[in-house]
C-alpha cells in the first residue's frame, strides 16, 4: 500500500478553505479521499459553563486539540480507523456520539 498524501489547506474564517477542499474532493475518485475538518478538533469544553464556552476565541490555535488531530493523521496515514469528533456549533462543545 502506498502512502497516502495529506493535503492541508489554511486560511482566516471565511476565506474559502471549505470551497476548495469540496473542488479537491468532487475531482477525485470517492474512494481515494478522506475529508477532516479542523473545526470538529476544536478542543472538548464540557467542563465549562455555557456561558464561558461562549466567550472562547475559536481563532486562536489554542482553540484546537491539535494533539488529537495530529494522532488521527498519523492514524489515517497508516491505514488505521479513527473515530472523528463532532464539533456541536450551537452548544460550543464536542458532541458525545462520535464519526467513525
Amino acid at each position: 500500500m502506498s502512502r497516502p498524501i495529506i493535503i492541508g489547506i489554511a486560511g482566516g474564517t471565511g476565506s474559502g478553505k471549505s470551497t476548495v477542499a469540496q473542488e479537491i474532493y468532487s475531482s477525485l475518485p470517492e474512494e481515494s479521499i478522506a475529508v477532516i475538518e479542523q473545526d470538529n478538533y476544536y478542543k472538548d469544553q464540557s467542563h465549562l459553563s455555557f456561558e464561558e464556552r461562549t466567550k472562547t476565541n475559536y481563532d486562536h490555535p489554542d482553540a484546537f486539540d491539535t494533539a488529537l488531530l495530529l494522532e488521527h493523521l498519523k492514524k489515517l496515514s497508516m491505514g488505521e480507523a479513527i473515530d472523528k469528533p463532532i464539533y456541536d456549533f450551537s452548544n460550543h462543545t464536542r458532541k458525545r456520539k462520535l464519526l467513525e
